[in-house]
């Protein structure tokens, strides 16, 4: 496996005190690091601090919004963190949902399409150091060069979930970020994205928590499940996938505003399909289950469910 990548940074861990867990991680074997950007640290700021730090890994953020920056300052921190870890930077862009960009960043979700496909072109064009003078369909701009020449162009990733968005993180970007699928989901995922060209990146976040007490994973498991896969992006991606059937108790419960009954009508094989947990060669092999359905890039998201420890869990886990 050529890449295999840790969500950073650990959670429960000081970013101050992860110099140490990135140069544990390069030993271990670990090929990336990568960050997302929800209610924790940015996704910016960790990948800055593994450049310095280590210098081996390559750095992908997956992903940051196309709305909570204006298009400007999203060039100006993805050229600086190409210019500070050259050929070793990936740039992730999504729409986000909801809940991020409107109730907590207050700014409206509107037209996600449309938004990510004008950033991940105004970003191609900045990034090669054009001047760039184009009105957009969701935004305009009006003169901006960027000041940092970007020595090598990192590859842009497009979050995606559905078949739109797929379409066009392989036509217009270097590959497609995908998370919250099972292994199965990815062989109706991945050829829609090489369907548009040739080379691209199929990037996933994975879901880990190496423990064997599977009663409690999958009862813990059932509170995250249910608080993603209630947001509306979510929801309509299971509904295309071919879960719809499966969750639909679930969202009339969470609908109805019962929580408690939401969690019980999750059925214990989808925590299973979407939540990897065993032993740590369970796990391995749940892994390699994605790579063999297309993943290029596993990117491993700790779970601390069960009272399993983020770094022990890392170092478990190491390929």
């Amino acid at each position: 496996m050529s890449s295999y990548a840790m969500t950073v940074p650990l959670s429960g861990i000081s970013l101050s005190k992860h110099q140490e867990i990135y140069r544990e991680l390069v030993d271990l074997g670990y090929s990336d690091v990568w960050t997302a950007e929800s209610d924790g640290p940015d996704g910016f700021t960790p990948l800055a601090l593994a450049a310095a730090w280590a210098p081996e890994l390559r750095l992908g953020v997956a992903i940051v919004p196309a709305y909570t920056r204006g298009p400007a300052l999203l060039a100006q921190s993805a050229a600086a963190l190409a210019d500070a870890a050259p050929g070793r930077f990936v740039l992730g862009i999504g729409s986000s949902s909801n809940v991020i960009v409107e109730r907590w960043n207050g700014i409206p979700f509107e037209e996600p399409y449309k938004r990510t496909r004008d950033v991940v072109r105004f970003l191609k064009a900045a990034l090669a150091g054009d001047k760039v003078v184009e009105s957009y369909d969701t935004f305009d701009i009006n003169g901006f060069r960027s000041g940092v020449k970007v020595e090598q162009q990192p590859p842009i990733l497009i979050a995606a979930l559905r078949e739109g968005m797929l379409k066009l993180a392989g036509r217009e970007a270097d590959g497609a970020i995908i998370n919250w699928l099972s292994a199965d989901d990815v062989k109706k995922v991945a050829p829609i994205v090489h369907g548009q060209g040739e080379n691209k990146q199929i990037v996933a976040r994975l879901f880990v928590c190496p423990s064997t007490d599977a009663d409690t994973v999958r009862a813990q498991a059932k509170r995250a499940i249910a608080a993603y896969l209630n947001v509306p992006v979510y929801a309509a991606f299971h509904q295309w996938i071919g879960r719809g059937e499966e969750l639909q108790p679930m969202w009339d419960a969470w609908a109805a505003g019962d929580r408690k009954g939401a969690l019980d009508a999750i059925p214990d094989h989808v925590v299973d399909d979407l939540i990897i947990h065993g032993a740590p060669e369970q796990c391995a092999e749940h892994i390699a289950r994605y790579v063999e359905a297309g993943v290029t890039t596993p990117v491993l998201s700790v779970m601390g469910f069960a009272g399993v420890e983020p770094l022990q869990a890392m170092r478990d886990l190491a390929p």
